[in-house]
């Protein structure tokens, strides 16, 4: 009898389970609010922007504090050893404007220095790949501009839970249990994760005094003191110490560069990215291609949908390796590759029953010359997309003495091979995936978005706008719907794509019809963890005058208003 009934029940509960409204990926509903929005990978970040925001902060304070808050509780993936770029939509005058704040590499370092270690790639880890950090520039560059509350109350809840700790969550923990082996032969590395002899467990309470007192210091003193102060004589000495080239000349001299910018128009949309030399433009050539395609009668998710997204994405990574690089080293035809007229020809190219093995990159005329993004907006609209990464996990495993951080190590992306547009180069900034997007209509700001994930990036960013243009999903259904992957492309870093054309990694919820279709076209598919990226977004609704927040269920994020 009991069996029975729950034969019967178990319809009605599987039922009860699925999201409202039937679809069945989403993992939660919208966070929908009036006066502020803040959406970042973690809880703690995200109510430090919210705490900035009710003190009269505005988005751009707010931002600032959630990424400080990041570097403490997320230093895995962040933190002012790295550099970062934001898209902020200013409400006064109804204008975006974007801010690179990438380091350059070391004025000493140069290409014959790699070349008589005999290397062909630049390492992960180690003094070789550590260019200048560029976050704490750019926190005072936006703060300059649009910031309106003082610099150390907006960084005073970073340094509390620095000073006073925080339990580790999942993600770090996971990361944390892999620091000894890929860093502990580093100076400091020990000591400041581990000073026990044990790796910290998920919910074991992590401090960082060190990196309280330094962030602290910034709030009161300002940049200089982590440029031209007695951090960066200490970043100086220890790079000396440790066989590195980052010297205080490089701090001292940094800069970050405000820039426009730039835009394709998908089905109505201004989709927004920056410029190299990032890979933004990546996402707006992909968007561009694919605006070829009736999506109206192509079923998400279907073989055809998986096969034309990863055709495009081929395509554009041809131009992505051969192009995108520093502009103040190269000449970047921008304008012509994100041409409606250049997405055209390079859409002929595809061929809709076969997978490709091999693309060239294109010959447009010219014209002009592991991560966390988080994305806040405040009760007057202004919104801020912003992104800032370590590059590879922790960064280079170059923890300056005393000082709580440890460098990115985004040097590694340059190539070694001479004569390409992202060879290196000293005072050149390396190649970067980091990239915050921003979509508006009409004029007016709609959405502020962004997908952290290495090369995935641009992927993630046009599977985005796909799914809530194309197919008709909220901003957190359409972070949560299963993502496409591609590997195996030409990089910037001077790898040629794989014989085989590469293979498609798709994340758990495509159905074997679908993956089988896809092998009958000649596709590698296969299934990879952890490379999906990590989104947040926060949507503008201009005729009910609210806020729709989403976050990552990939991720520890929140995304909350009130």
């Amino acid at each position: 009898m009991k069996k029975l009934l729950l034969l019967l029940v178990l319809p009605f509960l599987a039922q009860a389970q699925d999201r409202t409204y039937g679809k069945l990926w989403a993992t939660r509903s919208q966070v929908i609010a009036q006066n502020g929005m803040a959406a970042t990978s973690h809880p703690l970040s995200t109510q430090a922007a919210l705490d900035v925001l009710k003190a009269g902060g505005n988005a751009i304070d707010a931002a600032i504090a959630a990424n400080a808050m990041e570097g403490v509780v997320e230093p895995h993936v962040n933190g002012i050893g790295g550099d970062l770029f934001a898209i902020v939509w200013d409400a006064k005058t109804k204008k975006l404007y974007g801010l690179n704040g990438s380091g350059r590499s070391p004025k000493s370092l140069t290409l014959a220095e790699f070349k008589k270690r005999g290397l062909t790639h630049i390492p992960s880890t180690g003094p070789l790949p550590v260019s200048v950090p560029g976050a704490v520039d750019a926190w005072f560059e936006l703060h300059k501009k649009f910031g309106s509350m003082p610099m150390n109350k907006i960084l005073n809840t970073a340094v509390y839970y620095a000073r006073n700790g925080f339990p580790v969550h999942g993600e770090f923990a996971a990361a944390l249990g892999r620091v000894e082996a890929n860093y502990g032969k580093f100076p400091n590395v020990a000591q400041h994760y581990y000073p026990s002899g044990k790796v910290p467990a998920e919910g074991d309470v992590f401090k960082n005094p060190n990196l309280a007192n330094t962030l602290e210091k910034i709030g009161r003193e300002g940049r200089d003191a982590f440029y031209k102060g007695d951090m960066a004589r200490t970043m100086d000495a220890f790079m000396k110490k440790n066989g590195g080239f980052l010297s205080y000349d490089d701090l001292a001299t940094h800069t970050s560069t405000w820039i426009d910018p730039v835009s394709v128009n998908y089905r109505g949309y201004d989709v927004w990215e920056l410029p190299p030399n990032g890979q933004g433009i990546a996402a707006l050539q992909m968007l561009n291609i694919l605006e070829g395609y009736d999506f109206s009668k192509i079923k998400v998710g279907s073989a055809e949908h998986v096969h034309l997204f990863t055709e495009a994405k081929k395509l554009v990574f041809e131009d992505r390796a051969k192009y995108y690089a520093d502009p103040e080293f190269a000449k970047i035809p921008v304008a012509s590759l994100i041409s409606e007229e250049y997405a055209a020809e390079r859409r002929k190219l595809i061929n809709p029953n076969r997978a490709s093995k091999h693309f060239d990159a294109g010959n447009p005329a010219l014209k002009d010359g592991d991560t966390i993004y988080l994305t806040v907006a405040d009760k007057d609209g202004n919104m801020v997309s912003l992104i800032q990464s370590n590059y590879r996990g922790f960064g280079s495993g170059m923890m300056p003495d005393g000082l709580g951080f440890m460098f990115q190590d985004r040097g590694e992306m340059y190539s070694l091979t001479e004569g390409e547009n992202n060879t290196y180069a000293p005072g050149k900034r390396p190649f970067h995936t980091i990239i915050p997007a921003f979509m508006t209509k009409d004029g007016q700001p709609i959405m502020s978005f962004g997908v952290m994930g290495g090369a995935f990036q641009p992927m993630g960013h046009a599977q985005i706008v796909m799914n809530v243009v194309d197919f008709g999903m909220n901003v957190q259904e359409a972070g949560d719907f299963p993502r496409i992957n591609h590997e195996g492309s030409s990089e910037p870093t001077g790898e040629k794509m794989e014989p085989t054309g590469g293979m498609i990694t798709l994340e758990y919820g495509y159905p074997y019809e679908v993956i089988r279709e896809l092998l009958q076209k000649g596709h590698q598919v296969g299934y990879l963890n952890g490379i999906y990226g990590g989104y947040q977004c926060i949507k503008w609704d201009p005729v009910r005058k609210v806020y729709f927040g989403a976050t990552e269920s990939r991720k520890d994020g929140q995304a909350a208003g009130y």
